[in-house]
């Protein structure tokens, strides 16, 4: 929370004062007590009074006081709400796996026309950039991101199943997608290759805790990862950035046989670790056993993915709770001791 007028909080001394003049005049009021003759005036006069019922009145008026003051200050709190602006990087795994027919008529061919479909949904709204990052023994930009949905579909329609699955390049590929634009289009992004470590990277400046980028990546894949970097060590990159991952798993984790270039492998989804990415980085794990499932889930991210921090005046808040507990104040003098406090 911040506050707009934080010079008001100097009448904090005021309520300072208020209560030291309380303190003073209850004990003044014992003094007074002490005065009298016969001891037991002194028990009616104390002993057998409303005891600490009486200070409540007092303590809940300066508790309203202290609200109405923090009030004056203007506060204002920052939420976390959907922006119709944004940049969203669709990671899909093309490895070999991919040609599994237990989704169909493949998991490929499923992926490939759910994530079409979400594109085309993004027509409407010219302010959100949609890139493509494909990855299987590597992983690489298709597609930067833009507002050309054509240009978008056209890349994920190119997209053809490879070889292996590298979950970790992917996460480090669709960031640099993020933050590097232009600069990254037909450059090698292989993060082990020795011209990309010698190339600086732009450092973008990491949001406050509790906030996220403009950003999001969505994960697509059926498979393990069998390629460096394992992704929970490199997972810690789009937190520090505030970037979310969303992870969508396709398959069971039973797996499935999948036949390519005259080998025969099981398929097998790495679910735990899925979840451990969506969890790290604030985002959700999806579980898409068939067409219908992949479309379903990408419809319901169309709506959630870009959030945007948003300072929201939350005074009339503070001047709310200011008013009730004056008013509560009020009623408990008036039903306890029948007068005002």
């Amino acid at each position: 929370m911040e506050l707009e007028w934080p010079g008001s909080l100097a009448l904090l001394v005021v309520a300072g004062a208020l209560l030291f003049v309380y303190i003073f005049q209850q004990r003044r009021r014992q003094r007074y007590a002490l005065r009298y003759a016969s001891l037991s005036l002194v028990r009616e006069a104390i002993g057998r009074g409303p005891g600490i019922r009486r200070h409540i009145p007092a303590v809940l008026f300066l508790l309203g006081f202290v609200a109405l003051i923090l009030a004056l200050a203007r506060p204002v709190a920052k939420v976390q709400v959907p922006a119709l602006e944004g940049t969203i990087v669709l990671a899909i795994d093309v490895s070999g796996s991919m040609l599994a027919d237990d989704i169909q008529p493949t998991r490929m061919d499923a992926a490939k026309q759910a994530a079409i479909t979400f594109v085309e949904r993004q027509r409407a709204n010219r302010n959100i950039r949609v890139g493509v990052v494909s990855f299987s023994d590597n992983a690489t930009i298709v597609a930067l991101p833009s507002t050309d949905r054509d240009g978008v579909i056209a890349a994920i329609e190119r997209l053809k199943p490879l070889r292996s699955t590298a979950i970790g390049r992917a996460i480090i590929v669709s960031l640099d997608t993020v933050y590097e634009g232009v600069d990254t289009l037909g450059k090698n992004t292989d993060p082990d290759d020795e011209a990309n470590k010698s190339q600086p990277k732009p450092q973008p400046t990491p949001p406050p805790p509790g906030e996220f980028a403009a950003a999001t990546v969505v994960l697509l894949t059926d498979g393990e990862n069998n390629q460096d970097p394992p992704p929970l060590s490199v997972v810690d990159q789009a937190t520090k950035r505030g970037v979310r991952v969303y992870t969508v798993g396709v398959g069971t984790p039973e797996g499935a046989l999948v036949k390519n270039e005259g080998r025969a492998i099981i398929s097998r989804l790495d679910e735990d670790t899925l979840k451990q990415i969506a969890e790290v980085t604030h985002a959700r794990y999806f579980s898409a056993a068939s067409a219908a499932d992949l479309q379903q889930i990408y419809e319901n991210l169309a709506t959630q993915l870009v959030l945007r921090p948003e300072r929201r005046d939350i005074t009339v808040a503070f001047a709310a709770g200011a008013a009730a507990l004056f008013l509560l104040a009020g009623c408990v003098s008036l039903l306890w001791f029948h007068r005002l406090p």
